[in-house]
């Protein structure tokens, strides 16, 4: 078996942290190594640790996650950092990703895309949680169309882009249109592709920007 994930993660709040370790264990590919409350004590453990994830919550005593997130990637550029927020604390993400996080994922996350940020974040990717998407688009809605490309959208990938500015993850797309999540993967995937876009996110930016898509 390949070597396991290290993770560790950084959250004042007990039953929220033992409960993600307990679905972060389940994943034959992961495995926790260590807690912490604060952002001091994580970097205690960091002298005895080698985490490769690190879940770090944002608003904690001592030492916030922001601080915690830019102290640590300093000192260990290869650390990977994904952000745990309350919904309604948006305002740090742009902060987080600044101190060099990876992700940012809300707490009322499921298992499925625990599993999926975490696969993301190792192949070296960014990942957010869909329902940031909204915030996305509305901090970008005033930037200016420079791209000069045309491009074109088939029918149901038109049908998928709207789906996914509602925050729609690709299972309930999928659902909603009654096609497989692996056809609702391909056809982001190419349209990923069609726009010379990182992710999703840019992706929405994009058809926001052009005019594709309105929220």
């Amino acid at each position: 078996m390949k070597d396991q994930i290290k993770v560790i993660i950084v959250d004042d709040h007990e039953i929220f942290r033992k409960g993600l370790k307990v679905v972060i264990n389940q994943f034959e590919s992961t495995k926790v190594i260590a807690e912490a409350s604060t952002g001091k004590e994580f970097h205690n453990l960091l002298n005895s640790k080698n985490p490769d994830i690190v879940f770090m919550d944002i608003r904690m005593p001592e030492m916030d996650g922001i601080e915690a997130t830019k102290l640590a990637v300093g000192k260990y550029p290869g650390i990977r950092i994904i952000a745990i927020s309350m919904f309604g604390e948006e305002e740090y993400l742009e902060n987080m990703i600044k101190a060099g996080a990876k992700g940012f994922l809300l707490k009322n996350i499921n298992r499925e895309e625990i599993e999926i940020a975490i696969k993301q974040v190792m192949e070296g990717k960014n990942y957010y949680s869909s329902e940031l998407l909204p915030y996305f688009t509305q901090k970008f809605l005033n930037v200016s169309n420079d791209s000069g490309n045309e491009v074109r959208f088939t029918k149901r990938e038109m049908e998928i882009l709207k789906l996914v500015t509602k925050g729609m993850s690709s299972k309930e797309i999928a659902s909603e249109l009654y096609i497989s999540k692996r056809t609702v993967d391909g056809h982001k995937a190419n349209m990923i592709l069609k726009t010379g876009s990182k992710n999703v996110i840019d992706l929405l930016i994009y058809a926001i920007k052009n005019k594709f898509v309105k929220i």
